[in-house]
């Protein structure tokens, strides 16, 4: 177990499989910092790998509301606050990652398509230390995002997808209502 893991992703919206891969990476380390990566518009670029990933609409929540959801879910999970700290990370700046997390950390990530290829060389090239938690496809990755997101923009079901207290807040946030806007107001 090493003594600190970072851990990353957009939470857009927080989902099932989205938990088992925070708890996998803090099964690995004493504390967890975790991530948030595209916290606002000025820290979000175009990513070749994945251009949808910092489209309007693919990006609803804001940082301080996904910083709730990250810690509520990883408070119902069982998780002490004492255990994990959430952070932004602006992933496509990597020169900015030692203003937010302590490069001497393990670095946690998921490999499912070219933008993991792409993350796991960047990292490489920072000189960091990694772990992959997993790779799969596309097709075998499991939620994703994008699918709770189609969800409740079509107004069909999708607590199932996501933990209690995700769906909790989610609902309070209104965020289908808010989701079809923007679904709306897209191009």
């Amino acid at each position: 177990m090493v003594p600190t893991g970072v851990i990353h992703g957009r939470f857009q919206v927080l989902h099932h499989d989205h938990l088992r891969y925070l708890l996998a990476g803090k099964a690995r380390c004493r504390h967890l910092l975790v991530g948030i990566t595209n916290p606002d518009p000025g820290l979000t670029a175009d990513e070749a790998a994945d251009p949808k990933r910092s489209a309007r609409d693919a990006n609803p929540l804001t940082y301080f509301e996904r910083y709730q959801l990250v810690r509520a879910v990883l408070e119902e999970a069982g998780l002490q606050p004492a255990e994990f700290s959430v952070v932004p990370l602006p992933i496509n700046f990597p020169q900015l990652y030692r203003y937010y997390v302590p490069l001497d950390a393990t670095f946690f990530l998921t490999i499912y398509d070219d933008w993991g290829r792409g993350k796991r060389e960047r990292f490489l090239a920072l000189g960091l230390t990694i772990e992959v938690l997993w790779e799969k496809t596309p097709e075998t990755k499991g939620i994703s995002g994008a699918q709770v997101r189609a969800a409740m923009i079509a107004g069909q079901p999708w607590r199932h997808l996501v933990p209690e207290a995700a769906y909790r807040l989610l609902t309070q946030w209104d965020i289908p209502h808010r989701l079809r806007r923007l679904a709306a107001a897209a191009p």
